[in-house]
């Protein structure tokens, strides 16, 4: 009884994890829950709380860890070229803004998604109060599309 548990709890363990990474984020996490044996309901909530977990010390934290990362000779090269490929693709956020942001985070496909959305809003200044609700929407609305799609994939081979 107690194995069954933490195996179970070690699933959505693993699958919160995987949430909270760059790039995987919920939209590899929903069919990673999905193929281990979670309802795709179950997976998607446990991916959108893994995947939002980063996003207020992203907004909070982004812009000072990066103005002393541009001081120092080892990643100042790094630093801008990320925030260069940050501003080139928030153009849309720039022109639309926090509804620009909502959909380039709902957008599911690689380079969108609440890592580089959260990056653009620090980037972008835009404020908390503002940014964290459109990041919000917009991951529950891309978590909604992966979802389906991975519960229309899974069920065609069971």
């Amino acid at each position: 009884m107690l194995n069954e548990i933490l195996d179970f709890l070690s699933i959505e363990f693993t699958v919160l994890l995987t949430a909270t990474l760059p790039v995987i984020e919920l939209r590899g996490a929903i069919p990673v829950g999905i193929s281990l044996g979670l309802s795709p309901i179950h997976a998607t909530f446990i991916s959108f709380i893994g995947s939002m977990l980063p996003v207020p010390f992203i907004l909070f934290s982004i812009r000072p860890i990066f103005n002393y990362l541009k001081k120092t000779k080892l990643f100042k090269k790094l630093v801008y070229k990320i925030t260069d490929k940050s501003f080139k693709k928030s153009g849309k956020i720039k022109k639309y803004g926090v509804w620009g942001l909502l959909i380039f985070v709902a957008i599911p496909l690689p380079g969108t998604g609440v890592w580089s959305g959260s990056l653009a809003a620090a980037l972008l200044n835009l404020r908390f109060k503002w940014a964290f609700p459109a990041i919000f929407v917009g991951n529950l609305i891309a978590g909604i599309l992966i979802m389906g799609i991975s519960y229309g994939v899974f069920s065609v081979f069971i």
